[in-house]
């Protein structure tokens, strides 16, 4: 069984602008757009974290926590962003395990709830998430789900 090591970037801050590519190269975001929000958290001017599974040296999973996951609901925050696995990781338990590392980093500093937005029915419910109501995307012409994680 392969052994995946999960860590949040202040674990590794060497890697920051690996995870702000990886992450790019994911969801289209701009790189710089990440190393700001990871750059913010390095420097202990927020608690919204980022987070990781590595392979080796390799990353196969991650995710995020900023203010707003680009939605309408301004109040309904902080937000789990960029959720990705490597498509041959997938269905290996990483993300669970990740939104668990999530819940547990964040409810740690009395940050809870916390929120995401998807378009996935029944994966998060899973890991204790919660459906809570439907909001816009910026610049979305269609509704997405929000969840909560109390």
């Amino acid at each position: 069984m392969t052994k995946y090591e999960y860590i949040s970037l202040r674990e590794k801050s060497e890697i920051k602008d690996l995870a702000a590519e990886w992450f790019h190269s994911k969801w289209g975001v701009p790189t710089e757009a990440y190393l700001e929000c990871m750059d913010a958290y390095l420097c202990n001017e927020t608690e919204y974290g980022w987070y990781l599974c590595l392979s080796g040296n390799q990353i196969i999973g991650g995710m995020g926590v900023i203010e707003n996951d680009f939605h309408d609901r301004k109040d309904l925050t902080p937000n789990v962003c960029a959720v990705f696995t490597e498509e041959g990781y997938r269905g290996q338990g990483i993300a669970g395990n990740l939104l668990n590392m999530v819940v547990n980093d964040m409810k740690s500093k009395g940050i809870s709830p916390i929120y995401l937005i998807t378009d996935h029915i029944g994966f998060y419910e899973k890991y204790g998430w919660e459906f809570l109501c439907m909001v816009q995307g910026d610049g979305e012409p269609n509704m997405t789900r929000m969840y909560v994680h109390r």
